[in-house]
């Protein structure tokens, strides 16, 4: 009978530590997530390139990466800043990638401007983003 009750007790305690680790794990990700609904710049990353089309615009092409763990978000604002050749800034101006992306995503992006006389290339940084909801 004593064996019985301490593999019983073993068990039972086992089952406590599961649902504690459980518990904390839930906690530690939902602390997670607050933390990257509340700072989306630190987990979005933009790159990309630029070139002249026949017509002058600057076609620009770059790519958004989500590196959040459980955060999603929609709507990531950007910042373009226009430069001369001599790394005179021109001009900055502001474009909406409209695209969930989900956390370990990248997601492409191409736009065109009429950017101003001397421009030579472009750098792209994230303003913000939307957070997505119940996801």
């Amino acid at each position: 009978m004593c064996i019985v009750s301490g593999i019983y007790s073993c068990n039972n305690n086992q089952g406590k530590k599961d649902e504690a680790d459980k518990q904390n794990y839930e906690a530690a990700k939902e602390s997670l997530r607050e933390k990257e609904k509340k700072n989306p710049k630190e987990f979005l990353s933009v790159d990309g390139s630029n070139r002249h089309n026949i017509i002058g615009q600057m076609v620009i092409r770059g790519n958004v990466t989500n590196k959040a763990s459980v955060a999603s978000y929609k709507d990531v604002d950007l910042k373009l800043s226009f430069y001369s050749k001599t790394g005179a800034l021109l001009e900055t101006d502001k474009e909406t990638v409209y695209e969930v992306i989900n956390p370990g995503q990248t997601k492409s992006f191409k736009t065109k401007y009429f950017a101003p006389k001397g421009s030579d290339s472009v750098a792209l940084e994230v303003e913000g983003a939307r957070f997505i909801e119940g996801k």
